[in-house]
């Protein structure tokens, strides 16, 4: 190999210095957000949370049926919740124009809220700050935390007045709270998530638009990574053939220099595995399908649309009453299986301010349970009581009706997570019936005994994007994510040294820039006083 730079070489050197000077910054940002994100994500409020501080679904004003209810309101629903909007019962539909809420004892359709009723109903969520309540605004469009809430639009946020400054959204469309903020989970949040997916309101808001800057700040960033663990390696290759002619086998550099040098080679290939995979969870160029279970094997398992007939309030009703020996329930959803109508019940357990103990193993968080008591009961036949989940013999049955003259190669009742199949927080319901089937896509369905429906369908394509995302970038390994706080440890240090590699580079970047810079402004100085002396 000659002994002056060639030009490919010289194009691997100034592509790796100035994605670096450009980059860097942007690199500290992901990996000091996501040191955040373990433990802080986006404020939200949950389900269980919601019901918690929901009334009791009382039913004794309803006079309308659901049937009825939703030929006035127009609407053909796939998906049926009965709820309590204040101290009125309410059926909130969910059609192709998304939710519309109707109230039970008139028929009559949800026309929005004013100010004094979304303060009522906020109040009603959070009565001990009820003296402190104001209405802040009515949102047409998203603001930085309503970005994934457009179903529910408009909006109407109201602040409480409380000492950690919570603000709660209200449904112009349900009357229900779909998010709250304090303080400190905006504050966790902005450093957080906001950050590390670059996810500002007015960039956010154009969906497109996003989507193309993450995924080619993305790809800029993995060859950032390329080209430096290639140079990085070139330089210290213990065989010459490999070698740098005329190079050290140790790093030739000093100072700062050194540092970035070996913190590269030791954690180059993590951070380029980090940034391709954060680069694949955007979907870049539809290379990943969605596989979701289709419109077909849905029906097949429901057996066609919802059957409103049966849902009639006497039913509703009886239904309150096969469940009251368990618990009180707060809201009613309609499911269906086999062309049978089902309600599903649902009470939370304690009210979870936060995600914080959710997110913990059950080593850390000591015995856990689902916080969210849910009990199904037959619409036709009440009178048979209420039970948890469906017979097991139903999904054997359907696991071959759902995939036609599809051989099954397995159909396994898992009682734990499995690699693909799995919650950190473990609220995924377990048992639930995996069948792998033989057709060309390898597919494998994952059915709920708890609601009657398909949870989970997995390909070949969709299994190896959970390695390449799911283990590349969130280290979702069998060995390692059941096991924190050892996961938490290696993410971590993993995350320090990046930082150290981003902060190296950036060092370096802007002692050339000013470098850069002298020499600039000392030839515009020269070319000055030429042109003042001709």
């Amino acid at each position: 190999m000659p002994a002056s730079p060639t030009l490919w070489r010289r194009l691997l050197i100034y592509t790796h210095r100035w994605l670096g000077i450009a980059g860097s910054l942007l690199f500290v940002v992901w990996f000091v957000s996501g040191i955040v994100m373990i433990y802080a994500g986006m404020p939200s409020l949950t389900t269980e949370e919601r019901l918690s501080r929901s009334p009791a679904l009382d039913l004794s004003r309803a006079r309308v049926d659901v049937s009825e209810a939703a030929v006035r309101a127009g609407v053909a629903p796939r998906r049926i919740v009965v709820g309590m909007l204040g101290d009125r019962p309410v059926y909130r539909f969910t059609g192709a124009g998304g939710v519309t809420t109707v109230y039970a004892d008139t028929g009559a359709a949800l026309d929005g809220l004013d100010a004094k009723t979304a303060v009522a109903l906020a109040r009603r969520f959070a009565p001990e700050h009820a003296t402190t309540t104001r209405y802040d605004t009515r949102l047409r469009d998203p603001d930085q935390w309503t970005l994934q809430s457009r179903a529910y639009f408009p909006l109407h946020r109201v602040r409480l007045g409380d000492d950690a400054d919570t603000v709660l959204y209200v449904s112009d469309r349900t009357g229900e709270p779909v998010m709250r903020t304090t303080r400190q989970t905006r504050r966790w949040g902005y450093v957080g998530a906001v950050l590390h997916w670059l996810y500002f309101t007015p960039l956010r808001s154009r969906g497109a638009l996003w989507s193309d800057l993450v995924i080619w700040l993305s790809v800029l960033g993995c060859v950032l990574c390329l080209s430096g663990l290639v140079w990085g390696l070139w330089r210290v290759a213990s065989s010459k053939a490999y070698r740098l002619r005329g190079g050290p086998s140790h790093s030739p550099y000093a100072g700062v220099m050194r540092w970035h040098h070996y913190t590269g080679l030791v954690f180059g290939l993590v951070t380029f595995t980090w940034v391709f995979s954060g680069a694949l969870s955007m979907d870049p160029w539809s290379w990943h399908p969605g596989t979701g279970p289709t419109r077909v094997q849905r029906e097949v398992v429901t057996g066609g649309s919802l059957r409103l007939g049966p849902l009639t309030v006497e039913r509703l009703r009886a239904g309150i009453e096969a469940v009251v020996p368990s618990f009180v329930p707060k809201e009613l959803e309609v499911v269906q299986l086999l062309g049978e109508p089902y309600l599903l019940a649902q009470h939370a357990r304690h009210a979870l301010v936060d995600d914080v103990r959710a997110s913990l193993p059950n080593t850390l968080a000591g015995e856990w349970t689902h916080p969210l008591e849910q009990r199904l009961v037959s619409v036709a036949h009440p009178e048979r009581g209420a039970f948890s989940r469906f017979e097991d013999g139903v999904f054997d049955a359907l696991a071959t009706a759902v995939m036609p003259g599809v051989d099954i190669i397995e159909a396994t009742w898992l009682r734990a997570y499995d690699s693909y199949y799995y919650d950190r927080s473990q609220r995924r319901r377990l048992p639930v019936l995996r069948v792998r089937y033989d057709d060309p896509q390898r597919t494998w369905l994952y059915f709920d005994p708890h609601r009657g429906a398909i949870a989970r369908k997995e390909e070949r394509l969709t299994r190896l994007n959970r390695w390449l995302y799911h283990g590349l970038h969130s280290l979702d390994f069998p060995f390692l994510y059941d096991r924190r706080p050892l996961w938490d440890v290696v993410v971590i240090l993993l995350s320090l040294g990046g930082i150290t590699l981003s902060v190296t580079s950036l060092t370096q970047g802007w002692r050339r820039l000013r470098r850069h810079a002298r020499r600039f402004f000392r030839f515009s100085g020269r070319a000055v006083g030429r042109l003042r002396s001709s």
